[in-house]
């Protein structure tokens, strides 16, 4: 019996998919919009987007906070690079670069087919509506999750609870798919089937396998 085959023999039963958003539906970095800042300096860029608006700096903002409060504590551990931090704000919509294509015709087949579909995002409040906004295909989700409007982040377990309540999700019939290695190890201790996400093609041959597409 083919690893499909086992898959399907397994799976048959999943109803539900449920997707995490940035860099797996959004293609989404910092460093599409300060990129122009740091013209032929590289390392410069690097150290910015490494060592002052870090993953974790993004984070609380996606947790809740607001991006003025986020920018004011930054600017003051930071203020040699103040100016640039200011331009958070003006600045996101550039770093949502468009659609991963791919995986956006991997959701709309699966829409098509009837599945049950589900996000789970960190996202803060002040942004999300502008992805909604440009992407009609947010629209499609039955709900989403979002970290910055209940207090809770990925891969905090209590964000999956809160999911699997509000979307009335059976976890061993849910597929959960997302870029990051600890949201998906979360996901998992929580039940789901998971899919740790690199590109669309092979989330097009995995959820195949699982009898989904």
């Amino acid at each position: 019996m083919s690893a499909s085959q086992g898959a399907r023999r397994t799976t048959a039963n999943i109803d539900a998919v449920v997707f995490d958003l940035g860099k797996v539906l959004l293609d989404w970095s910092p460093a599409y919009y300060f990129g122009a800042h740091f013209p032929d300096d590289e390392a410069g860029l690097a150290h910015f987007l490494s060592e002052v608006i870090t993953p974790d700096w993004i984070t609380q903002m996606d947790a809740g906070k607001s991006s003025a409060a986020a920018i004011a504590e930054l600017s003051a551990r930071h203020p040699e690079h103040a100016a640039l931090i200011a331009l958070w704000p003006e600045g996101w919509p550039q770093m949502l670069r468009g659609e991963i294509r791919g995986t956006v015709e991997i959701l709309a087949r699966l829409r098509a087919k009837g599945t049950r579909l589900y996000s789970i995002t960190n996202f803060s409040t002040e942004n999300y509506p502008i992805a909604c906004e440009r992407f009609d295909f947010l629209g499609w989700f039955e709900h989403t999750v979002v970290s910055g409007e209940v207090g809770l982040i990925k891969p905090d377990r209590r964000i999956f609870e809160l999911a699997i309540e509000r979307c009335r999700l059976d976890p061993a019939r849910s597929v959960f798919i997302d870029d990051m290695p600890a949201n998906v190890e979360a996901a998992r201790a929580c039940g789901f089937h998971v899919v740790h996400f690199t590109a669309p093609e092979p989330l097009r041959e995995t959820l195949t396998a699982f009898g989904l597409l």
